[in-house]
């Protein structure tokens, strides 16, 4: 499989920041040396920003990094991270720091996502996505809204494609009954996660108010898992002031054990997919 420039941007600042680590040498020392800001080069470390050719080769010789296939490997990643995805025909739509999520999702062999409010984007239809963007985005022009529904409805091609990626979702039931775009599109919507759930790739589970208290109160989050065990698994959370990326391991550890017991609280698929359809015959 092919992987993308997010993630040889993330395996990249993974080994340099090993490399830096192995040699006991500050951050703040080598970004001085660098003429780099420390916050510049945290984020090359963290894999979200690509690395400039000059940086890279400063670094090396820093490391003392001096076998040509290491130096060649390291090379072609920082090349390969300069690379654009899809999703950067969408910029002038695309949220302020998203486009990292979009190209690790895209990448991803395994999702395991709990919302609150609305259907998970992979599982939106096209009217319900556009109702929910006309909402948060009240001063989008109609070719705004358009481009971002279409950005949303392109990224379904990760959970749709020959070799989709393992997708776990757990709904509470507040998103099954909130009519987002009225009862017909809300019908639709419902029918479409009934439809998914009979995915090889897909669980749907919904939570219900009588469950009560549980694991995740603080709100949604979405686990994502990669094929290589190099790379880690990362957590993104939304928020007001952007996407928040959680990649220590006790962070992705705790979020974990939570998805677990929400799994356990969870009404079982046929339960889940029974509601479903309950509600969605009320709305009709």
């Amino acid at each position: 499989m092919a992987i993308g420039p997010t993630v040889r941007r993330r395996r990249l600042g993974s080994e340099l920041r090993r490399l830096r680590e192995a040699r006991s040498i500050n951050l703040e020392v080598v970004a001085d040396r660098l003429g780099l800001a420390a916050s510049t080069l945290s984020r090359i470390e963290n894999g979200k920003a690509p690395t400039k050719t000059a940086y890279l080769t400063a670094l090396l010789e820093v490391y003392e990094v001096t076998d040509p296939e290491q130096r060649q490997i390291l090379i072609d990643m920082a090349r390969e991270g300069h690379r654009k995805g899809w999703w950067a025909g969408y910029e002038d739509v695309l949220p302020t720091g998203f486009g990292i999520y979009v190209g690790l999702e895209a990448d991803a062999s395994g999702l395991r996502i709990y919302e609150t409010q609305v259907v998970n984007g992979l599982l939106q239809t096209p009217e319900y996505a556009k109702a929910i963007l006309r909402e948060v985005n009240k001063k989008d022009s109609p070719d705004q809204l358009q481009r971002a529904t279409e950005l949303r409805i392109k990224r379904q091609y990760t959970v749709e494609k020959p070799d989709p990626p393992d997708l776990w979702l757990i709904l509470d039931e507040a998103v099954i009954r909130r009519p987002i775009g009225g009862p017909e599109v809300m019908a639709s919507q419902l029918k479409h996660l009934v439809e998914a759930s009979h995915w090889p790739n897909v669980t749907l589970q919904v939570l219900p108010f009588s469950a009560g208290a549980h694991s995740a109160l603080p709100g949604p989050f979405t686990i994502l898992e990669f094929p290589e065990r190099t790379d880690d698994d990362v957590v993104y959370l939304d928020s007001w002031g952007g996407p928040i990326y959680l990649e220590k391991e006790r962070d992705v550890r705790m979020c974990a054990e939570a998805f677990d017991r929400l799994r356990a609280a969870a009404l079982s698929t046929n339960d889940s997919v029974a509601l479903a359809n309950q509600v969605a015959g009320q709305l009709m």
